[in-house]
């Protein structure tokens, strides 16, 4: 009995390998999230004053709640170092930058002969896509919200540092280290006063320490919880 059979084709083997490789490529390209996609945003804030003290201040903060802040002098090596930050300031410093477009294209120095009060830099970062404003001065009254904030967790990191330091290596400098972080507090300057509250705890319990430091500390951490409630 006869059978037909059809013609065998033979593919030449760089179309073979053509198509193998395309059969890959393709499902891995529409896969393949965009770049940057998936990435949390930051701003960035950074000040250089020469001869100031602190020369250096940068601060970086994430959308998702992450922080970091490098605070020295020049001549010092950087130490960029985290910290925790409230959801409610970070959410307010997206909230801030964002109706400054991100920094995109804004102009905030007022462009006059005044002192010289330090440069500040604003940046947003987010994947490939940065944007930054650098200004001496400002009367936009956004970027001012936000720089209070900056400044604001600046010079607290300043306090809690030079109050540690003297709980380590000068008990009787801790009650003049302990009076200027309750006059930025009572001043309104301190943007996150509850990351004090451990240092200000483990102040008031260590009987180590003078009684009158131990009291104002006690009464500071009390302020700050009762403000919270």
């Amino acid at each position: 009995m006869n059978t037909s059979h059809s013609p065998l084709r033979f593919i030449p083997r760089s179309c073979l390998a053509a198509s193998v490789l395309a059969a890959i490529a393709l499902p891995l390209f529409f896969s393949a999230p965009a770049r940057g996609a998936g990435e949390p945003a930051t701003v960035t804030f950074r000040k250089i004053f020469k001869t100031s003290y602190p020369e250096f201040v940068e601060i970086k903060i994430s959308e998702v709640g992450s922080a970091t802040y490098d605070i020295r002098q020049l001549d010092e090596q950087p130490s960029p170092q985290p910290f925790e930050i409230n959801r409610a300031l970070v959410d307010r410093v997206f909230q801030l930058a964002a109706q400054l477009h991100d920094f995109n294209g804004v102009n905030l120095d007022v462009h006059r002969r005044i002192a010289n009060l330090g440069e500040k830099t604003f940046r947003y970062e987010k994947g490939g896509e940065a944007h930054e404003v650098t200004f001496n001065y400002t009367l936009d009254g956004t970027a001012n919200q936000l720089l209070d904030i900056f400044e604001g967790l600046g010079r607290q990191q300043v306090d809690m540092d030079n109050l540690q330091r003297a709980m380590r290596y000068d008990r009787l400098g801790v009650n003049d280290a302990l009076l200027r972080l309750e006059g930025d507090y009572n001043n309104k300057l301190i943007p996150a006063p509850e990351r004090l509250l451990p240092t200000l705890d483990q102040l008031a319990s260590d009987e180590k320490y003078l009684d009158m430091a131990r009291q104002r500390a006690r009464g500071l951490a009390s302020r700050i919880r009762n403000s919270h409630t």
